[in-house]
């Protein structure tokens, strides 16, 4: 998925990674060379590519980046009430994460680009920020959608 550049961090190695706006990293290193950026090496190369593009392998895998924090639920929704907003592609917001957990039955998660994935009784699934999905019950189910972003510093 495509993601913005919104930081920079040094990781252990004083290696630069790329903080994206979906809260995962990715190095951007020149030195080995894994791609040609000489920009990652100086301050002001850096803070020139702020706002550029990305592609997060961890959110086209469904990765859920570690940290985050619910912040909100929905009701747990049956194979009667789930609503209608949910059967069609929807999305969750920049910098909002969701996690669907099924409480008993079989739930049809479908994100786009991808093949449908069958979740059953006690599984979850992440639902990568802005990523087009849709849900449909597959009999009887109960389930909610918990969502989650990085706690807020006081």
């Amino acid at each position: 998925m495509k993601r913005k550049i919104v930081g920079y961090h040094q990781d252990e190695k004083d290696d630069w990674v790329a903080d994206l706006d979906c809260f995962h990293g990715q190095h951007v290193r020149h030195e080995p060379l894994f791609f040609n950026r000489p920009w990652s090496a100086t301050a002001e190369g850096r803070k020139s590519k702020l706002g550029e593009i990305l592609d997060c392998k961890r959110c086209d895998v469904l990765e859920f980046p570690e940290g985050l924090k619910e912040y909100k639920r929905t009701p747990v929704f049956t194979q009667d009430t789930i609503p209608k907003g949910l059967l069609k592609h929807h999305t969750t917001k920049l910098g909002t994460w969701g996690k669907i957990h099924v409480l008993e039955g079989k739930l049809l998660y479908n994100p786009e680009g991808r093949e449908s994935i069958t979740l059953l009784s006690s599984q979850t699934a992440n639902i990568p920020p802005e990523m087009q999905h849709d849900v449909a019950a597959d009999g009887s189910v109960r389930f909610y959608v918990a969502f989650y972003t990085l706690p807020i510093e006081v």
